[in-house]
């Protein structure tokens, strides 16, 4: 068994992230054949009972919640005293990743993403699960624009006992709820306020709030109101901006109540008719509107109140005239440089890459001023296209993106052969037939079965019906049959007529045939004192074991 054995099953073969208290690695499940995420306890933290506790209720967390956007959990175990948590392993980069190698995301794909994300922790919301740590870092972002949450190491069941550490505040500060940060308990809203911080950094670039320590960012989260998003990124509609400004407002009963909330407003922000609605103005615990500060940067911008004295109304006149004259010329070709006037320029159309090599897809990409991601690739087998050619890009050919946006693509690792099923099959012709597969390695199994008759398979693992293979690289596949009969060939059967001996045989299960012996070589007199009809002997002989496949046979013999 290997070294990197983990419960006689978990291959495990590359560190691949890590949390405050787990080391998270990409393992084999060697038995379904399939790749898996383990996270593994730290050691040193495995005779903590808080510490297990917190991550043996991650496992009941996310184990109670069946969600296309919510990590799937296979198995729970412990093994030499490491507990671990055997989950999907899920391709992609964290949104944090992806946000900070590409700025603030395109306003379509941030609310796609939005979408998915509200509607997973909805999910949670519905089984009474708060989450407690959402972040970017806890989202994967799939090449198919798909998402998955990870994380629940801290989520909590409401009613349970809290885990949160004395003078430890757990969870990301930057993207806590004020209440959080004052202690408070969490809460569905306090979900939510962190949601609302995600969306904002996924369409600015970054957090609202950033400070030199964790304090002063708490501190920041109570204190000060959030920058508008759209000083920061214009394009933002409106709709978009009021969302953020309800989801993170500072007053818990202000924000949205739920989820389903949440995602009514998204489910229509880019209708043509909200896209200009007017900015969502908050009010305070008195019902006075409060004053929203307009930050650019971490400047506020107030309005100019210092006046000039009266000067020559004429010469002020024409000055003015030909000072605005000249501002709005420059301001006009400065505008039109930047691409405000005619946003179309900055956007481009994703190209056709299926089928090219990454070598000929980077320079297309290139030639329509994009970037081809060519460090993190996805590989999978196909049934058509020749290892090495590009199978599929996202965003998806023909989308519109930003003129500099990052192209993933996923590239054929070769053309695979779908393994079929196999149960009810014979054993021996099941195995002549994959023979014609020089690397794929065969390996039989024999098991007692009531109702599967001996020779036929009872089942398949390491490949699994409907999975691919690469016929040009090692592979195992395990065939379980049903295990032939296994009878003692009686000692007695010398002697007794050829009738009686095969049904003696035949009622222990084996096939029967007789054979005449030959006579020509024997004397008249060896001839006459033969006795006819009886068995001489039999092969095999008689006392041995003999199993009863399909193409056996015992042979009797006699004159």
């Amino acid at each position: 068994m290997s070294k990197n054995m983990i419960a006689n099953r978990y291959e495990v073969f590359q560190h691949i992230g890590q949390g405050g208290m787990a080391d998270v690695f990409l393992a084999i499940d060697t038995i379904l054949n399939r790749q898996i995420a383990i996270k593994i306890l730290r050691s040193e933290l495995s005779t903590d009972e808080k510490s297990v506790l917190r991550f043996e209720r991650e496992a009941q967390a996310v184990s109670a919640l069946a969600h296309p956007n919510i990590v799937e959990i296979y198995d729970v175990g412990e093994y030499k005293g490491h507990h671990y948590i055997v989950m999907e392993y899920v391709a992609g980069s964290t949104l944090k990743k992806v946000i900070s190698s590409r700025g603030a995301l395109l306003i379509n794909e941030a609310v796609e993403i939005m979408k998915q994300l509200v509607s997973a922790i909805m999910q949670a919301h519905k089984n009474n699960i708060i989450h407690r740590d959402i972040k970017p870092q806890n989202v994967i972002l799939k090449h198919d624009g798909s998402i998955k949450v990870l994380d629940f190491g801290i989520a909590l069941a409401q009613g349970s006992m809290q885990l949160t550490q004395v003078n430890n505040v757990m969870g990301s500060v930057h993207y806590m709820a004020p209440e959080l940060c004052k202690g408070e308990s969490a809460t569905v809203c306090s979900d939510i306020y962190s949601l609302g911080i995600v969306f904002y950094e996924m369409l600015t670039g970054d957090v609202p709030f950033k400070a030199e320590s964790a304090v002063q960012v708490a501190l920041m989260q109570m204190r000060e109101e959030l920058p508008l998003p759209r000083t920061i990124n214009p394009y933002i509609p409106q709709s978009i901006e009021n969302i953020i400004i309800k989801a993170t407002a500072k007053d818990p009963k202000q924000r949205y109540q739920s989820c389903q909330q949440f995602m009514e407003d998204l489910q229509t922000c880019l209708l043509p008719n909200r896209i200009n609605e007017p900015r969502l103005v908050l009010k305070d615990a008195t019902g006075v509107v409060k004053p929203k500060n307009i930050h650019e940067g971490s400047r506020v911008i107030s309005p100019a109140v210092e006046r000039k004295p009266k000067q020559n109304k004429i010469l002020i006149s024409i000055l003015v005239v030909l000072g605005s004259l000249l501002v709005l010329s420059l301001l006009y070709f400065g505008v039109q440089a930047t691409g405000i006037l005619n946003p179309k320029s900055k956007i481009v159309a994703v190209p056709n890459l299926e089928g090219l090599t990454l070598v000929e897809g980077k320079d297309l990409s290139e030639q329509n001023n994009l970037v081809l991601d060519t460090q993190n690739v996805s590989y999978e087998l196909t049934d058509n296209i020749e290892k090495g050619k590009i199978v599929s890009v996202y965003p998806t050919v023909g989308s519109e993106v930003e003129k500099g946006s990052t192209l993933k693509v996923v590239v054929s690792s070769g053309i695979g052969v779908t393994v079929e099923d196999y149960t009810n099959k014979n054993v021996e012709s099941v195995r002549l037939e994959l023979q014609k597969y020089p690397y794929l390695k065969i390996e039989v199994q024999e098991e007692k079965s009531d109702t599967v008759a001996p020779g036929l398979i009872i089942r398949q693992e390491l490949l699994s019906p409907g999975v691919k293979f690469n016929p040009e690289t090692a592979a195992t596949i395990r065939l379980i049959y049903s295990s032939y009969p296994t009878i003692t060939i009686p000692n007695n059967l010398t002697n007794k007529p050829i009738e009686e001996a095969v049904s003696e045989l035949e009622a222990l299960g084996a096939k029967v045939l007789t054979s005449n012996l030959d006579t020509t070589k024997l004397t008249p007199k060896e001839i006459e004192n033969l006795t006819t009809g009886v068995v001489i002997k039999t092969e095999p002989e008689q006392g041995s074991e003999y199993t009863q496949k399909d193409d056996n046979y015992i042979i009797i013999y006699y004159y």
